[in-house]
């Protein structure tokens, strides 16, 4: 039997095929927070927005809740070394790697959405350099909305932090609430609620955002906007995969990103006002603002941690510093 005819057809057949139906690149993109979270909903709109660029020729897969088995922490040496494509990562959770993670979440440093924002422009060249030299492209930034502390009794006095079991997030919460007389411990965001059940913590420094998101109010029932810090979660691809696409699709992937980053810091300017409307829908009293007197000391206990974070990374700090004084803290 002649073969040949017949593959032929089926070659002319296949040319003739839409675009969409062809061979697509496919990816898995990691996020340890659920699927209704701020970070969440901001990767599916970076999917949305490479789907519609590409015409559906780079297909990304979300897994959020930590689906795949990988922690913020394990998603910086999984995606270099391409077990995952992309993640969403918590960039204090990456400390180790390059103490450059940490500037987002240093205490009392940025003061609101527009002020961290302009940090984050400040030191992304700096950000960037270290994915780069590991395998690996930021894409960009998840901000989360300002960290608070949801606690069994309520938080408003210098006096209510002292032996207080707290969940941190990274080395600059462990060292400030220690400094301020509390009992500090890290924990991984899928750690925290085992950890409440349990009762070994008994409040959580996080955002009103994670709060609701994590249904805190079945453990904890005060929250305490002490505005500590606006940290950031870093999404990054592993660069070969990147090097791997047609130089259209990477133009693309790039084009999504930036769009995504604009989206994600106008998100994230709204959503406080939703948050704290579900907390009073759970019967969480929210102290917003806390007392003179907390915020002093709390900005006091602080001051360790911005100093050891200006000795670690050396003159990059100091240039972020002198930079995000002259024109970031002033917007």
């Amino acid at each position: 039997m002649n073969l040949k005819p017949i593959a032929a057809a089926l070659l002319t057949l296949t040319s003739l095929l839409p675009l969409s139906t062809q061979a697509q690149t496919r990816m898995d993109f990691s996020n340890e927070y659920n699927a209704s979270s701020i970070h969440a909903e901001g990767d599916l709109y970076f999917i949305e927005q490479v789907k519609a660029l590409t015409q559906d020729q780079v297909g990304i897969t979300l897994h959020t809740g930590g689906a795949l088995g990988f922690k913020s922490a394990d998603h910086f040496y999984a995606v270099s070394d391409n077990a995952i494509q992309i993640a969403d990562t918590l960039a204090g959770t990456l400390s180790g790697i390059d103490p450059i993670f940490l500037l987002s979440s240093l205490p009392f440093l940025a003061e609101n959405e527009d002020e961290a924002e302009a940090l984050y422009k400040i030191a992304r060249p700096y950000y960037e350099q270290v994915f780069a030299d590991n395998n690996q492209v930021l894409l960009y930034a998840s901000p989360w909305p300002a960290s608070g502390i949801w606690a069994k009794k309520p938080v408003n006095s210098p006096s209510d932090l002292e032996q207080l079991k707290i969940r941190t997030y990274d080395k600059n919460g462990t060292i400030t609430l220690r400094e301020a007389g509390a009992s500090p411990v890290k924990l991984s965001w899928a750690d925290v609620v085992p950890q409440l059940s349990t009762g070994g913590i008994e409040a959580v420094l996080t955002s009103a955002e994670a709060g609701a998101n994590g249904s805190f109010w079945e453990h904890l029932n005060n929250y305490s906007a002490i505005q500590y810090a606006v940290p950031l979660n870093m999404v990054h691809m592993n660069r070969d995969e990147f090097d791997g696409l047609e130089k259209e699709q990477q133009q693309a992937v790039l084009e999504a990103a930036k769009r995504t980053d604009e989206h994600n810091w106008q998100e994230v300017r709204s959503r406080v006002a939703a948050n704290y409307l579900e907390l009073a829908e759970h019967d969480v009293a929210i102290q917003n603002p806390v007392s003179p007197e907390l915020s002093t000391a709390l900005k006091n206990a602080a001051k360790l941690a911005i100093e050891q974070w200006l000795e670690a990374v050396g003159e990059r700090g100091k240039t972020i510093m002198t930079q995000f004084e002259k024109n970031g803290s002033a917007q």
